[in-house]
């Protein structure tokens, strides 16, 4: 399906963002696209966050900034701004993958990738938890829990057992400056699609395998033999080279490669269900705590590890259309978006929601759940197939899939020409510098 796990859901005749919903606005091949396309980007409009840790509020924000600046001294010390020159120093380093791109280098593995841009540093953040990782840096144990974990459970599903990798990209995106399209993420998906030209066949691709044709001139060639079931029936086509942009864990695209000798690598780690369920009503503060309901006043809840908590995250959603909207009052009826490891039951739901009158839910296999140590799949899966989701093993976002993407539509040319001076090349950075 175009657009893979961007997709929208309709409530009370508005689309809501119910897949991948938030851009940082360092990244550069998103903000390219949506310039190119033509599409808009509205204004954010925020409202006040709370952290839950299943008893009480640990943090609430404040309507006044500089009260908010002093209740992160008094609780955190300076972890807070700590945190956003880490980040920010990561973001540094992995955006130097814009230049080497621009300069049409490319990568036969996500290590390497990602080894170019942060050197040893990055992969021992692949092969370390983000709280391991935090706490080497100087991070006190308080602010991991009650801070960067919420983090991870609203972004992740997880805790702070993912790898310092994807964690580090969680907490980017809990910056500042977050945007999404106006009418939805998707719409790069179809534009991109669209501009391109590319002929789109809607099918479901049943199998692959290598097929050997004589030449014209002589000789033989090696193509593959893509199999797929579309409405009009079942059907093969030829092609030079192959790129899998669907994750092949656990058979969730059901892809069978044929005959290939030796047989082509199997992923058995498995992604992570996160359900979202959109509510049009009215949340229950008492729930969280509000012995007066009516100084409820929070649009955002993020929660810490808790067993007896049953939700990761709950808050306010506005529509894709138009985001200018003003922030309902949090007691008024509002749509809320509450992420969930499993399907919310009537009893859970009547515990958050004083009262609501619609619900729709939408299960995903939304990013892969993160252990450790962690090796990434292989991009070349053979001669020319080229498997594009390895790379959200390293960390699950809309960017990485478009630096995936850019990285094997490079790495399949340059492979195809013998470009081998293109393709993992050392100290590309210091390179780069003295030919400027």
């Amino acid at each position: 399906m175009v657009g893979g796990r961007l997709a929208t859901i309709n409530m009370e005749g508005k689309d809501y963002e119910a897949g991948g919903s938030i851009i940082h606005p360092l990244n550069l091949h998103m903000k390219h696209f949506v310039k190119e396309l033509g599409l808009s980007v509205p204004e954010n409009r925020h409202g006040l966050l709370g952290i839950y840790n299943g008893d009480e509020f640990v943090f609430e924000e404040s309507s006044w900034y500089i009260i908010n600046i002093l209740k992160l001294l008094w609780h955190y010390g300076f972890n807070p701004l700590r945190m956003n020159m880490w980040v920010e120093d990561i973001l540094d380093k992995f955006m130097r993958i814009y230049r080497y791109q621009s300069h049409d280098y490319s990568f036969s593995s996500t290590e390497g990738l990602l080894h170019a841009l942060g050197g040893n540093d990055f992969i021992q953040m692949l092969n370390r938890t983000i709280d391991e990782t935090m706490q080497k840096a100087g991070f006190s144990q308080k602010f991991i829990y009650e801070v960067v974990t919420p983090i991870m459970r609203v972004n992740y599903g997880q805790g702070a057992n993912i790898n310092g990798f994807v964690g580090a990209v969680s907490l980017a995106g809990a910056d500042s400056g977050l945007w999404s399209v106006k009418g939805g993420n998707k719409l790069v998906c179809t534009g991109l699609l669209y501009a391109s030209k590319a002929q789109l066949i809607s099918g479901t691709v049943i199998s692959i395998e290598e097929r050997t044709r004589p030449k014209r001139t002589g000789g033989t060639i090696k193509l593959y033999e893509v199999s797929y079931n579309s409405a009009s029936g079942s059907a093969t086509d030829m092609y030079d080279i192959v790129l899998i942009a669907t994750p092949l864990n656990r058979k969730m695209s059901n892809i069978t490669f044929r005959n290939f000798n030796p047989p082509l690598a199997q992923f058995s780690d498995r992604y992570h269900q996160t359900v979202a369920t959109f509510v049009h009503g009215r949340i229950n503060a008492s729930f969280f705590g509000y012995k007066d309901p009516s100084r409820f006043h929070l649009a955002d809840i993020f929660t810490t590890e808790n067993p007896n908590l049953f939700i990761d995250s709950i808050g306010v959603v506005s529509p894709v259309q138009n985001t200018h909207e003003e922030v309902k009052q949090p007691m008024g009826p509002a749509i809320w978006k509450v992420f969930s490891k499993e399907p919310l039951t009537k009893e859970q739901m009547n515990l958050i929601f004083s009262s609501y009158d619609s619900v729709k839910e939408k299960k995903w296999l939304a990013y892969p759940h993160y252990s450790l140590p962690k090796k990434c799949p292989p991009i070349i899966l053979h001669d020319r197939i080229y498997y594009l989701n390895g790379i959200e093993w390293a960390a699950s976002a809309m960017e990485m899939s478009a630096v995936a993407a850019k990285n094997a539509a490079l790495l399949s040319y340059h492979r195809w020409y013998g470009n081998v001076d293109m393709i993992d090349q050392e100290d590309l950075n210091e390179k780069l510098k003295t030919e400027l």
